[in-house]
């Protein structure tokens, strides 16, 4: 009898060191898989964050309802050099410094409001390091890009056609 007590309690002391260990944020991994680099759920989460502000949610689901981070995160993995990529993660944790210098809180932890602030004084320049602008130039511009050939967009608000044309109607009358 004891002995079952034991192995039980073993089990449940396993499975709870497990739980444990995956429920911290910094060390785990990114929903998506990537060949050359790797980023955190934390990261990801930040990312989501900027193409929520970029492109936000109002009638319409924004950039971050739609997981255009993650096109983001392919591209740069998929078309970028090695050293853009590198750029890019700096860019990533160069933003995270900036918020928690200007605001005492990290990006994610910050208001809508606040978030726009910062990405607007990072579009202006007024951030101050070049490769936080780097940074923030790739992810805009794909977010816009991932964001515009999405399925939602091109199927609901510009009507995508497979073969744009003029239709076919046999009743139009034929002048000559």
């Amino acid at each position: 009898m004891k002995r079952r007590e034991v192995i039980r309690d073993l089990f449940l002391a396993t499975g709870g060191f497990v739980l444990a260990f995956s429920c911290r944020q910094e060390n785990r991994k990114g929903s998506i898989s990537l060949q050359h680099f790797s980023i955190t759920a934390t990261q990801e989460q930040l990312l989501k964050n900027i193409a929520s502000a970029i492109i936000p949610t109002t009638d319409t689901p924004g950039a971050g309802d739609l997981g255009c981070h993650l096109f983001v995160l392919k591209m740069l993995d998929d078309c970028y050099e090695k050293e853009t990529q590198e750029k890019f993660i700096k860019g990533m944790d160069a933003l995270d410094g900036y918020s928690k210098k200007k605001f005492n809180d990290s990006f994610v932890q910050c208001n809508q409001q606040t978030q726009q602030q910062i990405l607007n004084e990072t579009e202006k320049g007024n951030a101050g390091s070049t490769v936080l602008a780097e940074f923030y130039v790739i992810m805009k511009e794909r977010t816009v890009e991932g964001y515009m050939t999405s399925k939602y967009v091109m199927t609901n608000i510009n009507k995508y056609e497979l073969i744009p044309s003029v239709r076919y109607n046999g009743y139009a009358p034929v002048k000559f």
